[in-house]
């Protein structure tokens, strides 16, 4: 690293190797890890930009429904909060046993909702799974779960006018993300009350078991699916794609988008302490040899810190992670083992 004082991210790094983050797992029994929880989980909430103290009535709507090779698919709405709607699909497989299992689904950067569950750029069914997010919800409905997949807020439908004017894989992320920190608030925080929200909505479905409704995202929908689930326990796993990591070796060193910023974070923990709010609920990672934005190296250390904080849960065989031969892309070979061995039992 050039000792000039002219590069920023040498300076960046000096300024992490000598912050405290001063809520960073340390416990030494089980009772102590479930205060740590406690304590980090309030003030995370608070760095997400909270959330409305009030509840709105969801009024769903179903749009669309239809039969498909070998399940149903509905299109719905429902409120998220005063003068804010979530759009998304509901999935149900041929002869699924209700109430069962179901995975909310979220997708990372890219065309949006429509990408996870096989449309593709001409409004077509396509033949095969396909995309770097390879068909992720149409992955959940194969194995058996229920699914609802949502569209995130800045992607697909439900973006600004200039993104929709620039093609369909732009995201309005960038102005959205920066409005909500002049707000005092965060895209990630936006993100994780919609899912919040979802887990709400499948409460409602009575082809759902509510104790048995866990959370799978690549990329951008990796970050709302570790932090929805660090902060709503009612998500009973998480399935986190591509993104699970370091802070420092991922988003501190590397360009991202605005949308997976969190103002402070770093005086308060790493991502694996994140993770650890899940714990001892079940959490499964992935991540492509070569994807060049969430370094491998770095997600194998994440995950040997997480281990130890399932192990002081006596939750060792609830964590695992696949490192596969690929880039940044959605996988689920095991993941989807680890969520069936999880969910299906429960």
């Amino acid at each position: 690293m050039p000792r000039d004082g002219l590069d920023s991210l040498g300076f960046s790094l000096a300024r992490y190797e000598t912050t405290t983050q001063r809520l960073s797992f340390s416990a030494h029994t089980p009772a102590g890890a479930r205060s740590w929880q406690r304590r980090l989980r309030r003030r995370l909430v608070a760095l997400l930009g909270g959330f409305p103290k009030r509840k709105c009535d969801l009024a769903p709507q179903v749009l669309e429904r239809r039969r498909m090779d070998g399940y149903t698919r509905e299109k719905l709405t429902f409120w998220s909060r005063p003068g804010l709607r979530v759009i998304g699909y509901f999935l149900l497989p041929e002869g699924f046993r209700a109430p069962g299992p179901a995975m909310i689904c979220l997708p990372g950067h890219g065309r949006g909702v429509d990408d996870i569950i096989g449309i593709d750029d001409d409004g077509n069914q396509r033949a095969a799974w396909g995309g770097y997010q390879n068909d992720l919800a149409l992955q959940a409905v194969a194995n058996g779960f229920a699914a609802l997949a949502i569209e995130q807020l800045g992607f697909g439908y439900r973006r600004d006018q200039a993104a929709r004017a620039g093609g369909a894989g732009n995201s309005s992320c960038q102005p959205a993300a920066g409005a909500a920190l002049m707000l005092g608030e965060t895209m990630i925080g936006w993100r994780v009350y919609d899912a919040m929200r979802a887990m709400d909505y499948l409460l409602t479905r009575p082809e759902v078991d509510g104790a048995r409704v866990g959370c799978v995202g690549i990329s951008g929908g990796g970050t709302t699916t570790l932090h929805a689930a660090a902060v709503d326990t009612r998500i009973a796993l998480a399935f986190v794609s591509g993104y699970f990591n370091t802070f420092r070796d991922s988003l501190f060193s590397i360009s991202h988008c605005m949308d997976n910023y969190l103002p402070g974070i770093l005086r308060c923990a790493e991502m694996a302490d994140i993770a650890g709010l899940i714990a001892p609920r079940p959490f499964f990672a992935e991540s492509g040899t070569r994807d060049g934005i969430f370094p491998v190296a770095a997600t194998r250390r994440a995950f040997d810190r997480l281990a130890d904080i399932y192990r002081m849960f006596g939750a060792e065989d609830r964590v695992g992670l696949h490192v596969f031969r690929g880039v940044h892309q959605f996988n689920g070979k095991r993941g989807w083992k680890f969520v069936k061995q999880h969910l299906d039992g429960r």
